[in-house]
Order: C-alpha cells, then sequence, then structure tokens
C-alpha cells in the first residue's frame, strides 16, 4: 500500500512512518520542520537528541533497506500539496500535520489565529487534494478526545441516537473542545465529515487520548531512529512529563486538584492503530469515529503510580499541586467508550509500574538535556 504520513518528523509520526515502512508498505513523509521550529521560539528541547530527518531516513534505509520518501514542504500550500499527491499516488493519507499543543494555541491571540489557519486551512487542502486528484485515498485524520470536552454522560464513538418529542435520530457526539487548538480538531472534523457526505471520500477520524512513551520496536533498533520526547509545560504531555521531572528530582506538578480524567494510550498502540485503520479503510462517503485510546486515568493517579515507581527505585519524589493554569473542571465524571479498534484486532499495551520503570530508565540517561526552569507551566486560559 502506498501511504503518505503528513507529519512524519513528530512524536507519533515518525515511529508510525517506520512501523508501515517495516511492514512493507511504500511511505512517504511530508514535514515542513514546524515542531523543530517552535522548540527554538520556546527555547526549549526534546529530552533525547534527534537527527534531522534527512539523516534519520538515511540511516532507515541503511539498516533495513527499506526506502522512506521525503517531501519538504507545507500542507497549506496547495501547489506543493497537489504535486507531492499526483507524485505519491497515496491509498492512504495519515494526517499528523498540525499544531498539537492547547497551551501553544493559547499563548495570545497570534498563536491562537496560527494554530487555526495552520490546522484547518491545512485539512482543507488536504480534503480537496483528496477529492480532486486521489478520489479513492483513504483519509486517516488523527483526531484528538479533547474535542468532547468533559459531558456528565458517557461518551461515544463519534455518533450518539437521540430522542426528542417523539423523534429519533443518530447525531455527532456534543463537542465541548477546551482551548483553540481542541476548537481547531472539532472545525477540522465538521469538515471532513462535511466532504465523505458531499464528495464521497472517506475518511477515518482517529479521536486520540494522551499519548504515553518513547520507543517503539523501530526506534529501538538503532540511537539514530530514536524517537523525540517532549517534557516542556507547552508540549510535554502529562505522564512523560512526570516521568521526566522524577528523573531530575523535581516535584510532579499536579494542576488544581488532579482529577482531570483522561483516555490514555501507549505509542506503540497508537502506530498499531494506524496500521489497524489502514487495512479496514472506511466506505466510500463515510465518516468513521474511532476514539484511540486504551486506559482511563486521573491526573492526580498518575502522578501517585509515577511516585511509587520512583519510590521502589530509590528515587523518591513529591507531589506539588499547582494552580491550574487552564480553565476546566479539576474533578468530573469521565467515561468514553473504545471498542471499535479492538474488535478490529488492537490488543493494548496497558500502563504498569513496569512500563513507568521502562520510561523511566530510558530517560535518566538523557536527564543532563532537561532544561528546568520549562518543566513548569507558563501560558495560562485566562
Amino acid at each position: 500500500m502506498k501511504i503518505i504520513v503528513a507529519g512524519g518528523d513528530g512524536f507519533c509520526g515518525w515511529p508510525t512512518a517506520l512501523y508501515l515502512s517495516k511492514k512493507g508498505h511504500e511511505v512517504s513523509i511530508i514535514d515542513n520542520y514546524f515542531r523543530r521550529k517552535w522548540d527554538k521560539e520556546l527555547h526549549s528541547n526534546s529530552l533525547t537528541p534527534i537527527l534531522t530527518l534527512k539523516e534519520r531516513v538515511a540511516k532507515w534505509k541503511e539498516l533495513t533497506g527499506k526506502t522512506i520518501r521525503l517531501y519538504e514542504g507545507d500542507l497549506n500550500h496547495y501547489d506543493f500539496l497537489s504535486q507531492v499527491l499526483r507524485q505519491a499516488r497515496p491509498d492512504a493519507f495519515v494526517h499528523f500535520a498540525e499544531q498539537r499543543s492547547a497551551p501553544y494555541s493559547m499563548i495570545d491571540r497570534e498563536h491562537a489565529v496560527f494554530t487555526q489557519v495552520n490546522n484547518v486551512a491545512g485539512t482543507l487542502n488536504v480534503i480537496y487534494g483528496i477529492k480532486e486528484i486521489v478520489p479513492e485515498c483513504h483519509l486517516i485524520k488523527l483526531g484528538t478526545m479533547g474535542e468532547y470536552g468533559n459531558p456528565n454522560i458517557p461518551i461515544e464513538e463519534g455518533y450518539i441516537r437521540i430522542q426528542h418529542e417523539g423523534r429519533e435520530d443518530v447525531l455527532p457526539f456534543p463537542k465541548q473542545p477546551g482551548s483553540m487548538y481542541h476548537l481547531s480538531k472539532v472545525h477540522d472534523s465538521h469538515n471532513i465529515m462535511f466532504a465523505c457526505k458531499t464528495f464521497g471520500i472517506r475518511a477515518t477520524d482517529l479521536n486520540q487520548g494522551i499519548v504515553y512513551g518513547l520507543h517503539t520496536d523501530e526506534t529501538l533498533i538503532d540511537p539514530a531512529l530514536i524517537n523525540r520526547l517532549d517534557y516542556d509545560g507547552v508540549f510535554g504531555t502529562a505522564l512523560n512529563r512526570f516521568i521526566i521531572q522524577t528523573a531530575i528530582g523535581h516535584p510532579l506538578t499536579v494542576y488544581g486538584k488532579g482529577g482531570q480524567t483522561r483516555g490514555f494510550l501507549n505509542i506503540m498502540d497508537t502506530v498499531r492503530c494506524i496500521e489497524i485503520a489502514t487495512e479496514n479503510p472506511a466506505d466510500f462517503g463515510e465518516f468513521r469515529v474511532f476514539n484511540q485510546f486504551t486506559e482511563e486515568f486521573s491526573v492526580l493517579d498518575l502522578a501517585r503510580s509515577v511516585q511509587h515507581v520512583a519510590e521502589e527505585e530509590g528515587m523518591p519524589v513529591k507531589i506539588d499541586h499547582l494552580k491550574d493554569p487552564r480553565v476546566e473542571l479539576e474533578e468530573h465524571f469521565f467515561h468514553a467508550k473504545n471498542t471499535k479498534l479492538q474488535k478490529l484486532g488492537l490488543k493494548p499495551h496497558l500502563l504498569t509500574d513496569e512500563v513507568i520503570r521502562n520510561i523511566l530508565h530510558a530517560v535518566i540517561q538523557y536527564k543532563e538535556r532537561v532544561i528546568a526552569e520549562n518543566v513548569l507551566p507558563t501560558i495560562t486560559w485566562r
């Protein structure tokens, strides 16, 4: 299968590209290197030292004999995108290429506008590129569980059956996004759903939970293939951030009461979910939604789990409750359905003490690269 991975230089995109290439697919990467530019803007870095994308792709070919084609450019430039689609003729387009940080989108007006334009307009270009150039291509779009917010009812997978005043319909599940970033993802979902209904394209929206972990089987082949790992208060996700804080002896920074509950999954499950979606494409005209996570935890639960493992490792660490910089419920009901991917063959890697311990051991060797002041939040929603 011919597969484009847009955003293939990022935390999820890079291991996905390697995984699909190893499986024998003809993989191409599109990337504009914005993720590396944001490190410079924020005076931050990946915990792990990563080579340039050209060097990474060259090393992969040297080690495996498999070629990953690289297209350097921006999805917001339609002339570039259309040329790529004509050359690559993809069967599937895996779309990771968005600004994916809620805090980054809330810095100020400029960053909110950038996030919305970059994400929404880029995705619109992909939609029209598929419609006009490769209409049989299956769009696999990385959404987010954050589109749903925290309703006081169980979250369905994309759609909900409603009875109202004697009538019944199946409607998109209500969206309550919590940041300008999450709003951009809702706009994406609406636009893709419209395109499926109107143009007859086929798409799978993967509403992904918070991803943790570092390694996949492919990134472990050689140090030159290592994945990036973010720890700062802008791009670092909860569990990875807690583990890295532990490695440098910093208190675990829980926002508010810590009752914020979310769906989580291992990076190894992310790459497998993409494979499942490619192997089981949506029908033409179908906008299919999968909730892509494996377990639910509160932020405080995660911090306590990391604290427990740290104590066993002789690295005692305390938990600090900071004033929540976000506007969100700090305690709430949360339960979401996540059965569709498992019915199609996903066998989850669950979060155990041993998993946390292995991630901790992996990051300790790079702890000298941490810029300590970056582990604290600096951006407020208010």
